[in-house]
């Protein structure tokens, strides 16, 4: 019974966050009168490019209930420990030389190694993606490493403040060490937490390291929220790392949307996308905010994207598709697209993968 009622709590800490606009907090003034707003700004918060539905009545999340009861979904004693953990290359993470070293650490956690720079994006260490660790989402897959073994971090980017994203165990172990790279809005959430050395960015808007290498905020299609009070009054977004004619995009968490061709058009060809391809089903509920195994593979190509690494799916169940699904799905929309396999890349958690 007590395991019945823990489930039912982690349902309604996903429900509540996903459904719940709230009222209004503190307005965001970035722009001043006379000056004309981006499109993606409103009088108290932002909104997406594409035309949004990801607000759901709690009558949405009753049908989403019983339709689940009907259909099956994937449940935690059935996916817990199921898939294959690999140990991180080690010997490639401490001398990653001139190439570019991708290691994913689960969901949407990749350490990224590039031009002498080691970035991490939206780090998430905790075993539950949720406001509280006794209820809430939880691992079925094990975090593949001890995070004090990870090497001397220079820059974080964090695409939206959801749980699952932004996760305050995290943030306070990494600390004040890396650059932190923050949609519009979130820096205060940061200076809370005692986290100065934030850089905070609207869409389109950039930053340049001592290296040279440039991060730019762009878009997604997505929302925000971490309390009742507080949806959509910070901003969401995906990222780019330039370095030396070479580009790293991570998507964060999105649906599919009109700026994976816009990104593609002002920065293709990118060298290797950081693509979520799960936590979609059903897709009448989901379909605004995460992309579909399919989606991802036309996000893929809109991008003009070299190779695209799959992240967000086998880490939690935040939906109700089978975990094992959406690799499965990726790779086959990928074959019908005629992209090669070497370029629509699906890890193991832990893996360390090379691009020369």
């Amino acid at each position: 019974m007590r395991k019945k009622y823990l489930v039912m709590g982690g349902f309604a800490v996903v429900a509540v966050l996903l459904i719940w606009a709230g009222p209004p907090t503190e307005k965001m003034v970035r722009y001043q009168p006379g000056q004309v707003k981006p499109s993606h700004h409103t009088d108290d918060g932002f909104i997406n490019l594409d035309p949004d539905t990801s607000e759901h009545s709690f009558s949405d999340m009753r049908r989403w209930r019983r339709e689940r009861k009907k259909s099956g979904y994937a449940r935690y004693d059935d996916w817990v420990d199921r898939l294959p953990v690999a140990s991180p290359d080690w010997e490639t993470i401490r001398n990653p030389g001139k190439d570019i070293v991708f290691t994913w650490l689960g969901h949407a956690t990749f350490l990224v190694q590039v031009d002498g720079i080691n970035m991490l994006t939206d780090p998430m260490f905790s075993n539950r993606a949720s406001p509280v660790q006794f209820a809430g989402p939880k691992r079925i897959t094990r975090f593949p490493m001890n995070p004090d073994d990870l090497p001397p971090i220079d820059i974080v980017v964090i695409s939206h403040n959801h749980y699952d994203h932004l996760d305050l165990n995290s943030v306070q172990l990494l600390g004040n060490s890396p650059l932190w790279f923050v949609p519009l809005g979130l820096k205060s959430w940061f200076k809370r937490q005692g986290i100065t050395n934030v850089v905070e960015l609207d869409w389109w808007e950039n930053y340049t390291l001592e290296s040279g290498a440039t991060v730019t905020l762009t878009p997604s299609r997505h929302f925000s929220a971490r309390t009742p009070w507080n949806r959509n009054k910070i901003l969401w977004g995906s990222w780019l790392l330039h370095s030396n004619n070479r580009k790293v995009y991570f998507a964060g968490d999105t649906g599919y949307g009109m700026h994976f061709r816009q990104i593609g058009d002002r920065f293709g060809p990118i060298d290797v996308a950081l693509l979520p391809i799960g936590a979609y089903n059903p897709e009448w509920f989901m379909g605004s905010i995460h992309m579909n195994p399919q989606q991802a593979v036309q996000a893929h190509l809109d991008l003009k994207s070299v190779r695209t690494i799959a992240m967000h799916w086998g880490s939690f169940i935040l939906t109700d598709e089978p975990v094992d699904e959406p690799p499965r799905l990726f790779k086959e929309a990928a074959a019908v697209k005629n992209i090669p396999d070497g370029h629509a890349i699906v890890l193991k958690h832990g893996a360390t993968h090379i691009i020369q």
